[in-house]
C-alpha cells in the first residue's frame, strides 16, 4: 500500500517533465523560422512573432514536432494516471505554467498548417471594401494585395467564418496593415485571451474540488497536445470554444432551477461561438436536451417549469446567431454549407466515398456519406448519453456531460476531421464526471495524437517532404 503514493508522485512528476519537453520541443520548431512546418510570414524586421530564421530541414522539422508530440502524448497520460492514484500539486501552478507556456508560443510564428494566413486574408477584404464570403484570396492576390499574396493552401476558397471571427480577423487587419507577419501575431494574441479565457472558466468551475482542478488544467491550459495543433497552429478555434465553455458556465452555475433569463444569457453565449464557427450550434442543442433530461427526473408538476429554460436558450440563441446569419447572408450560409460536404483524408469516410464512387457518380456519393455520418452522429448521440448520463441526469453535471457526449459524436461521425477540431472535446471533458467519461478521455487522447501525427505537416504548397 506505501509503494502506491510513491509511484503516482513519480509518474506525475515524470509526466510534467515530459510535458515541459514537449512544449519546449513545440516552441524550438517554430522560432527556429521558416521550414516544412512553418510557412514565412512577410513583414517588416523586428516585428513579431519573433523567429531566428535559421530554415531547418524538413527532417529537423518534421522529426522535432513529431518528438514534440509523442513526448506530450506521454508526459499527459502519466500525468492523468498519476491525478487518478492520488498525486497532486496546485492547480493554480498547472494553469499559470499553461498560461505562459500559450503566451510563448504565441511570440514565436504559428506552424503545422498556413491557416492563419487565410485569416489575415479574409480580415484584409473586409477592410478593403471587399465581401470574404464572395471573394476569394487568390483575387484579392491579383489585384496586387501583399496580404493576400502570402495564401498558401486555401487560396481559391472564400471564408467560412461567421461574422464575429470576421470582425477579428478585421481588427487584426487594422493593426497590422500590410504586414503579414504583424497581422497574424493580432490573430494570435486574439486566440490566446480565448484560450486562457476557456482555461479560467475551467479552474473556477472546478473549484472546490482540487483533484478536479488539475484535472481541468491538464486536460485544456497544460494539455501539450493542445498547446502544438491548436495553439501553435493560431487556430480560431480557441475562439469559437471560449463561448461554448461559458454557455456551459452559466447553466452549470445554476444551483438548482434554470432561470428564462440565464438560460437566455447561454443562448446568447452560444450564438456568439456560432458566429466564429457554425458547430458551436451542437453546444446549444446539447444544452436544450439536458434541461429535457434533468426533467424527466423530476416530478410531473416541475415538468412545466422548464419551458422557460428551454425558451430562453433558444431566444437568447436566436437574437445573436441571427444576427450573425444576418450580418454575413446568403453568401456565408453558402459557404458553410459548401464546407459540410468536404471529406478529409483523415476520415474512414474517404474510404466509403471512393467504394460508393465505383456505384454511382457525380455528387450523390457526397450526399451519401453525409446521410451516412449524420445517421452515425445520431447513433453515437445516443450511446453515448445513455452511457454518460444516468449518474448525472438530475444534477448540474448533465449539462455539460450531454454537451460532452454530443460533440464526441460529431467528431467521431463527421467526415472532415483536423486535430485541432478536437478541442471542443478536451475542454468539456474535465466537467464529466463518471468512469465512462474517462474511458471516453482516453479515446479522445489516443484520437487527438493519431491525427497529430498524421497531418504532420497539415499543409500542401511549399511543403514537399524529402
Amino acid at each position: 500500500m506505501s509503494g502506491r503514493p510513491g509511484r503516482a508522485e513519480s509518474a506525475g512528476r515524470a509526466g510534467l517533465i515530459a510535458i515541459g519537453a514537449s512544449v519546449a520541443g513545440t516552441f524550438a520548431v517554430a522560432v527556429a523560422g521558416p521550414s516544412v512546418m512553418e510557412p514565412a510570414l512577410p513583414g517588416r524586421p523586428g516585428q513579431p512573432p519573433w523567429s531566428f530564421g535559421l530554415h531547418p530541414s524538413p527532417y529537423l522539422a518534421v522529426g522535432l514536432t513529431a518528438a514534440a508530440l509523442a513526448a506530450g502524448t506521454a508526459g499527459l497520460i502519466l500525468a492523468l494516471r498519476a491525478v487518478r492514484g492520488g498525486w497532486s500539486v496546485p492547480a493554480r501552478a498547472v494553469l499559470v505554467a499553461g498560461l505562459l507556456a500559450a503566451a510563448a508560443l504565441t511570440l514565436v510564428p504559428p506552424f503545422g498548417s498556413s491557416d492563419h494566413l487565410s485569416y489575415a486574408a479574409y480580415g484584409r477584404m473586409l477592410v478593403t471594401g471587399h465581401n470574404p464570403y464572395t471573394t476569394t484570396p487568390a483575387q484579392l492576390a491579383a489585384l496586387g494585395d501583399p496580404i493576400a499574396r502570402a495564401v498558401q493552401d486555401w487560396a481559391r476558397s472564400p471564408s467560412v467564418y461567421g461574422p464575429l471571427a470576421t470582425a477579428i480577423q478585421a481588427l487584426a487587419a487594422l493593426a497590422g496593415g500590410t504586414s503579414v507577419r504583424l497581422t497574424v501575431f493580432v490573430l494570435g494574441l486574439a486566440n490566446l485571451a480565448a484560450f486562457a479565457g476557456t482555461a479560467l472558466l475551467l479552474h473556477r468551475m472546478t473549484r472546490g474540488n482540487p483533484q478536479w482542478q488539475l484535472r481541468a488544467a491538464l486536460l485544456w491550459v497544460a494539455n501539450p497536445l493542445l498547446l502544438q495543433v491548436l495553439v501553435a497552429g493560431a487556430h480560431v478555434d480557441s475562439q469559437a470554444v471560449v463561448f461554448g465553455v461559458a454557455a456551459v458556465a452559466v447553466m452549470y452555475e445554476a444551483r438548482a432551477e434554470v432561470s428564462a433569463t440565464r438560460a437566455a444569457l447561454a443562448g446568447a453565449l452560444v450564438g456568439l461561438g456560432f458566429a466564429v464557427k457554425v458547430t458551436i450550434a451542437l453546444v446549444g442543442l446539447g444544452l436544450a436536451l439536458a434541461v429535457v433530461l434533468r426533467a424527466r427526473r423530476q416530478p410531473r408538476p416541475l415538468w412545466r417549469r422548464q419551458w422557460p429554460a428551454l425558451a430562453g436558450l433558444a431566444a437568447g440563441f436566436a437574437v445573436t446567431a441571427g444576427a450573425a446569419a444576418a450580418i454575413g447572408g446568403s453568401a456565408m450560409l453558402r459557404q458553410s454549407a459548401q464546407a459540410s460536404d468536404m471529406v478529409s483524408i483523415g476520415s474512414p469516410w474517404r474510404v466509403i466515398r471512393t467504394i460508393i464512387h465505383l456505384a454511382v457518380t457525380g455528387p450523390a456519393a457526397t450526399d451519401l456519406v453525409k446521410a451516412g455520418a449524420v445517421a452515425l452522429a445520431v447513433l453515437l448521440a445516443v450511446l453515448l448519453i445513455r452511457g454518460l448520463e444516468p449518474g448525472s441526469a438530475g444534477s448540474r453535471a448533465a449539462y455539460p456531460v450531454v454537451v460532452f457526449a454530443l460533440v464526441m459524436a460529431w467528431l467521431f461521425a463527421w467526415p472532415y476531421v483536423l486535430p485541432w477540431y478536437d478541442a471542443l472535446a478536451w475542454a468539456l471533458l474535465p466537467l464529466a464526471p463518471g468512469g465512462a467519461a474517462e474511458v471516453l478521455g482516453w479515446i479522445l487522447l489516443a484520437r487527438t495524437a493519431a491525427l497529430g501525427f498524421g497531418y504532420l505537416p497539415a499543409r500542401q504548397a511549399d511543403a514537399a517532404l524529402p
